[in-house]
């Protein structure tokens, strides 16, 4: 496990570009860039008034957008590292922010209890979702432009964006709903909640396809790794717990962080990114108990059997090549 330090308050979300970049925003009213693979900030954007409260790279991941408490979206050029607008209309907190699959259109949910779409190349608002009746704090495209929203009046709704209406509403959270993530098909929804619990969603039939327990209080925060397979939640109690979608059983718990968790998030390399009240992001290399076995084995110049390199992998959390400890083993 690997921490990146600078913010000077709440790291609240974070997000990976294609090239592997890290982007955090914080109550410290800034964005960083990091360079995981060197671990150094490379990058500070400011110009944001309030705490920040969402971050997402477009689908090239050169432009990068921000939510904020003070009602603003900004886009911000990678390159130059330079705001390029700021996009004004929402009456209240930006909580949510998020592209469409060809970058083109960007979606903003508020507390303002609405969706707002803006036309990237033009920067102009192309129009309002309107139905949920509290703050709209998540919202995610799907691979197929699907949009997803996720409310504090506990529920989700799913958005055609070509004829601006909603498709239909998931419900079954009994408080509100925090964070939503599609999987890679976009055909799944994970949903996490104030309820302490995660959702998993058909979205083909509208349905509930299973419920995910065992955080003690909020959950915050929930990505899925790039096959999909495996989900991250964070939560309040201070945990992110890792998720086998298939059977539905969490498969293992992370515990560095000793405070909430208000954002997880996977890299294209499945390396796990987490934000919490300490300040600071926890980067975590999640490998399955295969991998471990194959490398053990391909390390094997000693006659290990296979008793003992299950004995190894019962005691370890996880080995690089070189036997040191890098992560966690699910």
């Amino acid at each position: 496990m690997m921490i990146l330090e600078g913010h000077t308050n709440w790291v609240i979300s974070i997000a990976f570009n294609t090239a592997g970049m890290l982007a955090s925003g914080s109550w410290d009213r800034i964005i960083k860039l990091w360079d995981v693979s060197t671990m150094t900030c490379i990058g500070t954007l400011e110009g944001h008034t309030d705490s920040i409260n969402s971050v997402a790279f477009n689908p090239d991941g050169k432009l990068l957008a921000s939510g904020s408490d003070d009602d603003t979206i900004k886009l911000w050029d990678i390159s130059t590292m330079n705001c390029m607008e700021t996009l004004k209309g929402h009456t209240n907190s930006v909580l949510s922010v998020a592209f469409n699959p060809d970058g083109k259109l960007l979606a903003s949910g508020s507390g303002d209890n609405t969706i707002k779409l803006w036309n990237i190349p033009t920067m102009t608002c192309k129009g309002t979702l309107k139905g949920h009746t509290n703050t709209v704090s998540s919202i995610v495209f799907n691979c197929d432009g699907l949009l997803a929203s996720g409310s504090w009046d506990n529920t989700i709704k799913l958005w055609d964006i070509s004829t601006m209406t909603c498709k239909g509403t998931l419900e079954g959270h009994t408080n509100c709903v925090s964070s939503i993530v599609f999987n890679g098909d976009g055909n799944i929804l994970a949903s996490c909640s104030r309820d302490k619990t995660i959702k998993s969603w058909d979205i083909s039939t509208m349905t509930l396809k299973g419920t995910l327990e065992g955080h003690t209080y909020s959950v915050r925060s929930v990505a899925f790794n790039p096959d999909g397979k495996l989900l991250a939640s964070g939560s309040d109690d201070s945990t992110i717990k890792l998720w086998d979608i298939s059977t539905k059983r969490c498969v293992g718990t992370l515990t560095s962080h000793r405070v909430p968790i208000w954002s997880v998030a996977f890299n294209g390399a499945g390396m796990l990114a987490s934000g919490s009240w300490d300040n600071t992001i926890h980067l975590t290399r999640i490998y399955t108990k295969k991998f471990v076995k194959t490398a053990l084995l391909s390390m094997n110049r000693c006659g290990l059997v296979n008793d003992v390199i299950n004995e190894i992998m019962e005691k370890l959390d996880v080995i690089d090549n070189k036997g040191k400890i890098t992560g966690c083993v699910v």
